[in-house]
């Protein structure tokens, strides 16, 4: 089957899951998950969706979410929307020709009664349980800023990739004609980025986005560094991302405030005037030197962070990202991530908070050993290890370490000493950052930037990865079950009547169980976030 067409029928195989084209309200994808606004959730088939092949679970949150993986999605969803509008022109709930989810698969998810089932079930009630906690007006307002800067990060792994390749042959001195060009593609949306920024912040918060962009704007345009604010001159690009935050969110409101008094007949000359006027005034004589003094401490406290107690605080980062994705607060580092590149051309903190997904994959290998009886969850681990070898770890989370409770401690443990390891380079002087977010694990290594050459950032990163895996395996190995888990998990699960496929008299599962579905979006969402 051709990539095209596979994707089209994945598209298919969702659509009708999802209650039909006329359930659909909006459509959206992150790094790797399909995001759909749904009229009805009554609708949707939660365990056919989990039994299509490329879906790797499902998660319930602002909006339904679908998780394909990296890659993926970003083909499947094309292919989604252009069945949604013909389902829409046809008026029916979906395409006729929609096939429906693999019998094979389907059949072998219902007669799935393991370990694995009872897992995903404990994960799906703890994202229900995180999802209640999470609903909190604090916690509300880290997910606007999530939706902010996540549909950049395409334009930032993008670039970060052309930077790299950029430095790479600039070291070795090879195709020096064509490195001024590259420089080009690498610098101009990092030149720009507080616009985009601008623009998608007055659209989350309800203003005219264009606006947004406008006011943000005046924070990159060279002019300001004929302006004097605060007994200095400005300089362009100062305050960065955080200001251009600001500025737009001062620019929703101003423009609020006009379509409430300015009289209908002057809005659309008005009001666009007045809330470009206010806000960039703002912006200029306030915004751009407080945002640029708060961006400077951000950077010098993390320099200073690493420098002074790195090993320390990679143990403690790595050790406590995985909570902080349970309590959605890892959405509070985008913009801190965002604003290192922008003033170092990485981020330091990303590397480190990567290793919390090596102690969760050492983790899910030590439960595949610890209980050689389970077909069920060998399984789901074997189904979920390869997204979790690329930084995509939500299934093995929900599916595996966080229902089994002790097993999610241990892998916590493994990132505090992945973390750890890369921190104390950190501390040497051997800095190892990302210039982009989003990646994490395997997928990270074509973004890393430093200090020191190539070489030696791959070497220290590959490192951190190898103590994360092993650290997580060990701790799992030794720590992570009581007695009373291991007889409750450590058994055969197969269904009553299992087709023999060894010696006679044996029997072995057939189904795949399912892979459970994620937790909250870093988004990738980025990983690291």
């Amino acid at each position: 089957m051709a990539p095209e067409d596979k994707n089209r029928a994945t598209a298919a195989a969702i659509l009708p899951l999802v209650g039909g084209a006329a359930n659909v309200d909006s459509i959206a994808h992150c790094m790797t998950r399909l995001r759909l606004g749904l009229h009805d959730r009554s609708l949707v088939d939660d365990e056919a969706l989990k039994a299509i092949p490329a879906v790797m679970g499902v998660v319930e949150d602002d909006t339904y979410q679908i998780v394909l993986g990296p890659g993926t999605v970003a083909r499947v969803t094309p292919e989604f929307e252009r069945l949604v509008e013909e389902g829409r022109e046809a008026a029916t709930p979906a395409p006729a020709s929609a096939p429906a989810p693999d019998p094979a698969s389907a059949s072998a998810s219902a007669s799935e009664v393991a370990s694995a089932e009872e897992l995903a079930s404990q994960g799906a009630a703890m994202k229900a349980a995180r999802k209640a906690k999470n609903a909190t007006p604090f916690k509300l307002f880290l997910r606007r800023i999530a939706n902010i800067f996540v549909p950049l990060i395409p334009a930032l792994i993008g670039c970060g990739i052309i930077a790299g390749l950029n430095g790479l042959l600039v070291n070795l001195g090879w195709l020096t004609s064509v490195t001024p060009a590259l420089a080009a593609m690498a610098s101009g949306f990092m030149a720009l980025i507080a616009v985009f920024v601008g623009f998608n912040t007055a659209k989350e918060f309800g203003g005219t986005p264009i606006l947004g962009g406008a006011v943000a704007a005046i924070i990159v345009f060279p002019g300001v560094a004929n302006i004097e604010a605060f007994g200095q001159k400005l300089s362009p690009g100062q305050g960065g991302v955080l200001g251009a935050l600001g500025a737009a969110v001062l620019a929703v409101y101003v423009e609020k405030w006009c379509r409430r008094w300015v009289p209908e007949a002057l809005d659309v000359l008005v009001t666009p005037t007045l809330t470009v006027l206010v806000s960039g005034l703002v912006t200029i004589f306030g915004l751009m030197f407080v945002a640029g003094e708060v961006s400077t401490a951000i950077g010098s406290f993390a320099d200073w962070l690493l420098a002074n107690g790195g090993a320390g605080a990679g143990f403690v980062l790595g050790g406590l990202f995985l909570p902080l994705v349970m309590l959605g607060l890892h959405q509070a580092l985008i913009p801190i991530h965002t604003t290192l590149i922008e003033q170092q051309g990485y981020t330091v903190l990303l590397p480190i908070l990567a290793m919390a997904g090596a102690g969760q994959v050492g983790a899910a290998v030590a439960v595949y050993f610890r209980l050689p009886r389970n077909g069920s969850v060998r399984r789901t681990i074997k189904s979920a290890l390869p997204a979790g070898l690329l930084g995509v770890g939500e299934p093995l989370i929900y599916g595996v370490s966080l229902p089994l409770g002790r097993p999610f401690i241990t892998a916590c443990v493994g990132g505090a000493f992945g973390g750890g390891f890369i921190g104390l380079f950190n501390q040497l002087g051997d800095k190892v950052g990302s210039t982009a977010i989003g990646p994490s694990g395997w997928a990270l290594f074509p973004l890393l930037d430093g200090s020191h050459d190539l070489g030696t950032t791959v070497a220290i990163y590959g490192g951190g990865l190898l103590v994360g895996y092993l650290a997580g395996f060990l701790a799992t190995y030794f720590f992570g079950f009581g007695k009373e888990l291991l007889a409750e998990f450590n058994v055969s699960q197969e269904p009553a009547g299992a087709t023999t496929s060894g010696a006679p008299g044996t029997t072995t599962g057939t189904a795949s169980a399912p892979a459970p579905g994620p937790g909250p979006d870093q988004a990738k969402e980025p990983a690291g976030l």
